[in-house]
């Protein structure tokens, strides 16, 4: 049975996501069996299944929302249910997990991902704000600041909510079937800022998706692990040794100016 592990490496690639053995039953029915997987700093990993699969199961398991029945979740080293730094996490749902009626800015979701679970009435500061107006800035939607989150298409949705994770500079950026309902240009476009930013920078992604045939050219041919319909494909952004961190905001400025440039063949 593959393990997905890899071996221990130096630096900054410590494991950020360990699953040893986990199990998880519901209703008498297996759902997630003996599954075996480490997902290191700057990885790139994809979970892939189609629906009903345990996607969601998994992903409520690593995120200590539901307790394994056999096995362990750790992340950042301590086990998932004793994980209290949130801030190191990222999360973007899907567009339809959204309610568009609900009455908020664009600048308030974003500014929404600087309250963490412990910190909901915590003073925000200056350096908080322009942390706000540097995620907009960077994924190109200061524009929209004043506007109805409700108002905007679903690829403008998306990058408010990639904003507001990446507000308090994530170690690790979780997405979850983050263009589903959105038009294939869209998506394509959305993906492109996805690898730029695994490419460029010290976050690890994991990626819940049905669709595996758009990350082909992107990850390993073969699975790194497999439980049941569920696989994981993985790709590793930099060499071991390079652990040196960039400035994000910085960096997604130069992709904005460089995508607006009409000369630019990518």
């Amino acid at each position: 049975m593959p393990t997905g592990r890899i071996p221990e490496g130096p630096g900054c690639h410590q494991p950020v996501i360990e699953l040893s053995d986990v199990s998880f039953v519901y209703e008498r029915r297996p759902i997630i069996e003996h599954l075996h997987f480490t997902v290191r700093e700057r990885d790139f990993a994809l979970l892939a299944g189609p629906n009903g699969a345990g996607k969601t199961t998994l992903l409520k398991l690593i995120v200590g929302l539901l307790e394994p029945n056999g096995g362990e979740v750790r992340l950042f080293g301590e086990p998932a249910q004793r994980f209290r730094q949130r801030e190191r996490i990222g999360y973007v749902p899907q567009k339809n997990a959204f309610n568009p009626l609900f009455p908020a800015t664009v600048r308030e979701v974003v500014l929404s991902g600087m309250y963490g679970r412990h910190k909901l009435f915590r003073r925000l500061t200056k350096a908080d704000y322009q942390k706000v107006d540097d995620a907009m800035q960077a994924l190109g939607i200061e524009d929209l600041a004043g506007k109805r989150i409700g108002m905007l298409s679903g690829g403008q949705q998306q990058r408010v909510f990639l904003a507001r994770a990446l507000v308090n500079s994530p170690a690790l950026l979780i997405l979850d079937e983050p263009t589903v309902g959105i038009d294939a240009e869209t998506q394509d476009s959305f993906y492109h800022l996805i690898r730029h930013m695994h490419q460029h920078h010290n976050i690890t992604f994991l990626m819940v998706s049905h669709d595996r045939e758009r990350f082909r050219s992107y990850l390993d041919d073969a699975p790194a692990a497999e439980a049941g319909r569920l696989k994981f494909y993985v790709r590793h952004s930099h060499d071991r040794e390079d652990c040196v961190e960039t400035d994000l905001t910085h960096s997604l400025r130069e992709y904005r100016r460089a995508a607006e440039e009409p000369a630019l063949v990518r």
